[in-house]
């Protein structure tokens, strides 16, 4: 399997405030057709946390829907900004009981 990623893809917000973020669900479908024909996998999701670290908020865990695809959190708070990578797991094997592991990633900059 190819871990690189060759691809982000923007999406609007159409939470009704400001310190929320829902993705449109049309920017969502277009996503993962558009990834489908040209042959590629959506392999996750970003998002930035402007006023807190890097690491998942209950909410994120909560709208977790995507078990196999892993988040991509920026948090704004630091000069650079904090850049981690989780993945929802189920620890317990109970339904529902999940949280997130981090993931180690690599940065390439061309």
């Amino acid at each position: 399997m190819d871990d690189t990623i060759v691809e982000a893809i923007p999406a609007r917000n159409i939470a009704d405030r400001p310190t929320r973020f829902e993705i449109d669900p049309r920017d969502h479908l277009d996503a993962r057709r558009t990834a489908r024909s040209r042959g590629l996998d959506v392999v996750g999701f970003y998002h930035s946390h402007p006023h807190s670290a890097a690491s998942p908020s209950e909410t994120d865990l909560a709208e977790a829907y995507y078990p196999d695809l892993v988040h991509l959190i920026v948090s704004l708070v630091t000069d650079p900004p904090e850049t981690r990578l989780f993945r929802p797991v189920d620890l317990t094997g109970q339904a529902g009981a999940r949280n997130f592991v981090e993931e180690p990633f690599v940065t390439v900059r061309e």
